[in-house]
This record gives C-alpha cells, sequence and structure tokens, in this order.
C-alpha cells in the first residue's frame, strides 16, 4: 500500500503522501480496478510507483491549469455584459481591459478592435435576423403560455412554411419566369407541335357555352374546367426551347433538374435540422436515476408566464414521474413473467397484430375501390346534380379521411391490450397512424397507374391508356391538387363544427356526461401527422403541378392561425407530455419518412412511365429522364467524359467503399464518446461519493475537536467567518484521527 498511496509536493519539494486522500472513495475504486488489471499482483519498484505518481499528478495539475487559461482567455474575448458579475466587477474589468489595449502596439489595437467590430455586426446581424422572423410574437406568445412542448409544433409548422415558400420558388423561378418574361424579353418559344398522331390528341376540358355557377365552384375545387389549362398543372407547359437574344433556355432540362434540386434540397435541410434533436435525445438516453433527476431539479419550463399553464406543467411533471414509475413496474414485471404468461402475451399481440393488418388491408383496398370507381364516374359523360359530381370527385379523398381518422381511434384501443410500456404504447401507435396516412397516398397512386398502363390492347399504343388519360400528369396533378384542398377543408371543418362547439358544452353545460367528456386535447403527434401528410402531397404533386407549393404555403399560414386559435379559445393541452427536444427530432424523422416515400412515386414516373404525347414539356422523350442524357450529349467532350466516369459503376463502387470506411470511423468515433461519457457520468458519482465521505470525516473531526479542545470554540467561530479549504487537514487536527475508521469496502465501487 506504500508505493500506491496518494501523493503532493510539499513546500519543500518532497513526495508525501496524505492518508485521508488514501481513504477516498474514488482513490480505493482504483485501486481496486489496478489490482483487477494487474492480477493482483503488487508492484516490484515503489519509488517508480512515487515518480509516476507525482508526475501524474503535475500532469493533472499542467492540464487543470491549462483548462483555466483557456477558460480565462475565453472570459477575455466575451464582451462584458455577458460575464456573470457585478456591475462593480463589470466596470473594474472594463478598466483593466482598457489599460491592457492601451499598453499594446497598434497593429494588435487595430486587430482587437476590429474583432470586437466584427463580432458586434454579427451579433447585430443576427438579431436583425431574428426579429425579421415569421410569426416571431405570436410563438413567443403561445411559448410563455403553454411551454416549450406545444411551441415544437408550431415551429414545425413555420419551417415547413419557409421550406414550400423556397420550393416555389425554385419552380417559379426556372420554370414559369422564363414562360413569362419570354414575350417581353424578345425571346422566341418552340412549342411541341402537334404531329398528328392519336397520341397527340388533347381535348379541351374548358366548358362552353352558358356555364352555371356552381360549376366554376366545381372546377376550383377539382382543378378541372378552366384551371386545366392555366399555370397550374403540368400539360399547360408544351415549350420546348425559349430562344433569348444570346442564349436559349432548355426547359424540359430544366423542369427535371428543379424537381431533383427541390426533393435534394428537403432532404439536406431536414437532416441538418434533425441532426441536433438526435444530438439532445442521445443526451437525454441516461440511465432512470438520472432521469428522475433531471425532472425534478431542471424539468420545469421557466417559459410559462400563465397560471393555467404552470397547473398544466405540474401535471405533466407528475404524469412524466407517475409514467417512469409506471414503466419500471412493467419491468420488473416483465423480468417475473413465467413462460405460460409469455406464451400467452405473445399468442395475444400476434392476433391483434393480425387484426390491425386487416384493418390497413380493407382500408386500402377501399382507397382502392374508391379510386377506381372515382375515375370511371369522371369519364363518364352523363353529369348528374352538383353534389353527386363533387362527391365522385372527392370519392378518393373522402375514404382516405375517414380511414384517416377512424384507424387511430382503433389503434389506441387495440394497444391497451398488448400490455406494453406507456411510452412504448404512444411510440407504437404514432408508427401505425404514420404508417396508414402515408400509405394511403402510395395506394391511391398506385390504383390510377394501374387505370393508366392498363389498355383493352395490349401493349398500350402510346405506352400508356391516351384514350382515357391524354395528358396523364395533369390527372395525377388534379389528385393531389384535390387531395391538399380538401385536406385544408377538414381542418376548417373539425376546427368550427367539432372542437368550438364541444368547447361551448363543456362551458355551459353542467351536466356529468359533459364534464366526463371535457375540453378536446391539443395533440401535437396528431396535428404534426395531419400537415407531414399535407407535406407528403406537396412533394408528390409539384413535379406534376408546378404551384402547388405556393397553394400549401398559403394553406399552412391559414393552418397557422387556425390552430392558434383554436389552441387558446378551444383546446387544452394534453395531459401526456411531449418533450420539445424529443418532438423535433420525431416531426423531422416523420418528415423524412415522407420524403423517402414522395420520392418513390416521382422517380417511377420520371424514369419508367412513359411521358404523354399531348402535353408537358417531355413531348419529344419516351421518358422524362431522357431529357439528361440527351443533354450531357451536347456538352463539349472533355465534360463529357468526365460526367460519364462520376456516372460509373467503377467510381460507384469506389464512393461506396469511402463511404463506408467513413461511417465505420464515426460509428468508432460515437462508441469511444459514449465510453468517455460513460466514465464521466461514473467520475461524477464518484465525486459525489468523495465529498460525502469527507463531510462524513469532517464532521467527526469537529466532534473530536470540541471534546478535545474544548476553549477553542471561539477560534472556530472566527474561522468560519474567513474559510480556507485545503486538501489536508493535518494542520488543524492529528493525523490518526483520520485513520480512526478503516477504508471503505472496495468491492462495492466500480
Amino acid at each position: 500500500m506504500e508505493g500506491d498511496s496518494v501523493f503532493y509536493t510539499d513546500r519543500s519539494g518532497r513526495v508525501t503522501s496524505n492518508p485521508l486522500l488514501d481513504q477516498l472513495p474514488s482513490y480505493q475504486s482504483l485501486l481496486y480496478r489496478r489490482k483487477s488489471q494487474t492480477g493482483g499482483t503488487k508492484r516490484r519498484n515503489s519509488s517508480r510507483a512515487q515518480i509516476g505518481s507525482s508526475s501524474s499528478g503535475k500532469w493533472a495539475v499542467g492540464t487543470l491549469s491549462r483548462h483555466e487559461e483557456k477558460h480565462k482567455s475565453q472570459m477575455v474575448h466575451r464582451p462584458i455584459r455577458e460575464l456573470a458579475k457585478t456591475m462593480a466587477e463589470k466596470r473594474r474589468d472594463k478598466e483593466l481591459r482598457l489599460q491592457e489595449d492601451g499598453e499594446l502596439n497598434s497593429w494588435r489595437q487595430w486587430r482587437q478592435s476590429t474583432f470586437r467590430y466584427l463580432r458586434r455586426l454579427q451579433d447585430n446581424v443576427h438579431d436583425w435576423m431574428t426579429s425579421l422572423q415569421l410569426w416571431r410574437s405570436d410563438i413567443h406568445l403561445i411559448e410563455g403560455m403553454f411551454g416549450t412542448g406545444i411551441l415544437s409544433y408550431f415551429s414545425f409548422l413555420r419551417f415547413l412554411v419557409m421550406l414550400n415558400l423556397i420550393i416555389f420558388t425554385l419552380m417559379f423561378s426556372f420554370v414559369l419566369l422564363p414562360i413569362i418574361i419570354s414575350p417581353h424579353a424578345s425571346g422566341n418559344i418552340t412549342y411541341n407541335l402537334d404531329d398528328g398522331g392519336v397520341c397527340s390528341v388533347y381535348p379541351s376540358s374548358a366548358r362552353r357555352g352558358l356555364v352555371i355557377f356552381h360549376e366554376h365552384i366545381t372546377d376550383l375545387l377539382s382543378g378541372g374546367g378552366f384551371l386545366e389549362q392555366t399555370y397550374l398543372f403540368y400539360g399547360y407547359y408544351k415549350a420546348d426551347k425559349i430562344h433569348f437574344p444570346k442564349v436559349t433556355y432548355n426547359l424540359p432540362l430544366a423542369y427535371l433538374l428543379v424537381t431533383i434540386a427541390y426533393l435534394f434540397l428537403s432532404l439536406i435541410w431536414i437532416v441538418k435540422r434533425s441532426a441536433t434533436g438526435f444530438k439532445r435525445s442521445l443526451i437525454q438516453d441516461e440511465d432512470r436515476f438520472q432521469s428522475f433527476c433531471n425532472k425534478i431539479f431542471a424539468g420545469w419550463d421557466f417559459c410559462i408566464t400563465n397560471g393555467n399553464a404552470a397547473r398544466l406543467k405540474r401535471s405533466s411533471l407528475l404524469y412524466e414521474l407517475k409514467t417512469d414509475l409506471e414503466e419500471e413496474r412493467i419491468k420488473q414485471k416483465i423480468a417475473d413473467r413465467t413462460r405460460k404468461e409469455k406464451c400467452r402475451i405473445y399468442l395475444l399481440r400476434f392476433i391483434l397484430n393480425l387484426f390491425v393488418i386487416a384493418v390497413l388491408a380493407g382500408c386500402f383496398y377501399s382507397i382502392f375501390l374508391a379510386t377506381i370507381f372515382s375515375q370511371q364516374a369522371q369519364m363518364n359523360e352523363v353529369k348528374e346534380n352538383f353534389i353527386v359530381d363533387l362527391i365522385y370527385e372527392y370519392l378518393p379523398s373522402i375514404v382516405i379521411t375517414l380511414a384517416n381518422f377512424i384507424t387511430p381511434l382503433l389503434f389506441s384501443v387495440i394497444i391497451n391490450y398488448e400490455d406494453y410500456s406507456p411510452a412504448f404504447e404512444i411510440r407504437f401507435t404514432l408508427i401505425r397512424c404514420v404508417f396508414m396516412r402515408l400509405t394511403s397516398i402510395g395506394v391511391l397512386l398506385f390504383s390510377l397507374w394501374s387505370q393508366i398502363t392498363k389498355c383493352k390492347e395490349e401493349p398500350c399504343v402510346c405506352g400508356y391508356n391516351h384514350l382515357l388519360y391524354s395528358c396523364w400528369e395533369t390527372r395525377v396533378g388534379q389528385e393531389m391538387y384535390k387531395l391538399t384542398i380538401f385536406d385544408f377543408i377538414i381542418i376548417v371543418a373539425v376546427t368550427a363544427f367539432v372542437e368550438f362547439p364541444r368547447k361551448l358544452i363543456v362551458k355551459y353545460c353542467d351536466c356529468g356526461l359533459a364534464k366526463w367528456w371535457g375540453q378536446q386535447e391539443f395533440g401535437i403527434p396528431q396535428n404534426v401527422l395531419e400537415i407531414v401528410y399535407g407535406q407528403t402531397i406537396c412533394w408528390i404533386g409539384t413535379f406534376y403541378s408546378p404551384m402547388l407549393p405556393a397553394i400549401c404555403t398559403i394553406k399552412y399560414f391559414f393552418i397557422f392561425y387556425i390552430k392558434k386559435v383554436s389552441l387558446i379559445k378551444n383546446c387544452r393541452p394534453a395531459t401526456r407530455p411531449f418533450r420539445a427536444s424529443s418532438s423535433n427530432f420525431f416531426f423531422l424523422g416523420v418528415l423524412l419518412i415522407g420524403l423517402s416515400l414522395a420520392c418513390v412515386p416521382v422517380i417511377v414516373s420520371v424514369a419508367q412511365i412513359n411521358c404523354s404525347q399531348a402535353c408537358g414539356p417531355f413531348v419529344n422523350y419516351t421518358t422524362s429522364w431522357e431529357v439528361l442524357p440527351n443533354a450531357v450529349s451536347q456538352l463539349p467532350s472533355g465534360l463529357q467524359t468526365l460526367l460519364f466516369i462520376l456516372s460509373s459503376e467503377a467510381f460507384a463502387v469506389t464512393f461506396f467503399v469511402c463511404t463506408c470506411l467513413a461511417m465505420f470511423y464515426v460509428i468508432a468515433l460515437a462508441g469511444a464518446h459514449k465510453r468517455v461519457i460513460k466514465q464521466l457520468r461514473d467520475q461524477l458519482a464518484m465525486e459525489g461519493r468523495d465529498k460525502h465521505f469527507l463531510i462524513q470525516k469532517l464532521c467527526q473531526a469537529q466532534k473530536v475537536s470540541a471534546i478535545t479542545f474544548p476553549g477553542s470554540k471561539s477560534q472556530r467561530r472566527s474561522s468560519r467567518s474567513s474559510p480556507s479549504y485545503h486538501t489536508s487537514f493535518s494542520n488543524n487536527f492529528p493525523e490518526g484521527l483520520f485513520l480512526a475508521h478503516p477504508p471503505p469496502d472496495t468491492s462495492t465501487h466500480v
């Protein structure tokens, strides 16, 4: 034990040991780990151990001093107003900085003044950009009334508004604007002319003669009639080349590249925003004890200024603690299950999941039948009354909305019998709802394409059913347009005719049923699924309807105010809390799933299905993708060679291998960081034990000192007024006093 003591250097430079520090739990744990690593063998050379310990101590002191110097340098460069000091100390620091600046030469003074000016300019620009944020005051109001959990939903809604605005800017700048300005900029447009074939016939859908008012409403809601031959849909863009005085603009190439650009931009922006939430979710993945401590000591949201919101926050924290305790109880219950109980619960889950699959299959088949029936009814020339025609137009949207309304209620009932933990119940139910909402769009598109690519005489003459769908891209765009409009109508109708009357009934009716029913809860996940569903439709429909991002921007703009009024006037926050840190990552994760689903139909329509020969910019190509190789073939030979190399299999394999190596490196680095975090947590826990041990020794020393030196009470009081901290108490108390109790048992420390 002599060579394994805690050493320090006294004033004379000799290396000595401190018996008190040898008894610290952290040091005893270190000795235990050393013995387990060396197999219990003792050190052969105690002097070498002493030198090593002293050198390690000096290294630790040097490291600490370097950290202190770095911290001091950061404090020096920070603005004085940001320092946590009193006004007198800030004034003194300002005088010291002015004196130091006066002692510097002109070059250093100019460099420091320039650095401060640029930093102040950066702060001013950041403040100015923050003040220009959309709905800044409204979001601060919501944050103050309901906390950061509900704030995350409205911030996510603002993000979608900005994303759709940028997507529309891309489509407008590179697709719409060249066609609009070409007549005013001496530009000639080369249109895709009709070759007289059966595939190039595109009958007009505009109504002729006397048009009744409700027919205009039908056209406005369905995208047909006068709207079909406008900038809103794909079929209007028949231009092939736009010849300006000094340049020729290739509209089909621009149309395809903008489609790729907005999908790629959405991916990059979502991944960038989700990285922060993913880091926070990793940080929060701590043990249960730290989770309890965080909820009790750091769980309060100090942004709340409303009394009712404060009570709701208190109840939500209480619910979180109850949920954590319930999860611990369920874990213990799972651990104590017998084999018979496990077989019973697994069999029950299997049966319930088969029922869920059957429900989903029934919903998808209903959507398929509704889509086919709606398409056949629209092809019928004999029109019935206004209401029936409108129902035929919106039949797929109605079925999808009903399925999205019924299935979450059914899933919430089924999950109660599957015996999961409360947190997993929420996540698993949301996964089922996400699958239902997003897959329903895929079933709708599959139903449309089954009609588009199906002909009476196989194979199709034009590659698609030109008799029913002379411009099938416009028809798909109209379906996406109707889904967007109907989704907005449903949100407005639910707010006005469900949530508001429910609030009035609960407020003014004193019956027990109304009190049991209660106010409508503002469920964050359900509202997020609504807007993610709408955004997925927007991503899919932008290729077929270039103006759809502008419609979605306006739609989300109004939804923000509708949801704000509904939250303040009609609803109350959910009893089940949803953290802002985890919710942001969840929102973006679901949005990323929606983007992945949206890419599939766009890629299939671009690369696999034949383009319409009667409309659109790709009339001269078999598929939309052919415009890209055709444009590459017109480039210089050197650039063509470079592009062919980048698209070759050899480059793809090399890039894949490099990506895998980088991924393995990042995974290894993440594992090392996790180990370091675990060691730091163990160190924090050990420091707490050390403090507890030192406090016990100090109390024992004070008791013994009071018994041994009864006349030194006044001296101890005077010493309390000016405390001094030392690592060794040998100056005040005898050394044997700290060895009165044996060291703690090392086997209990890890």
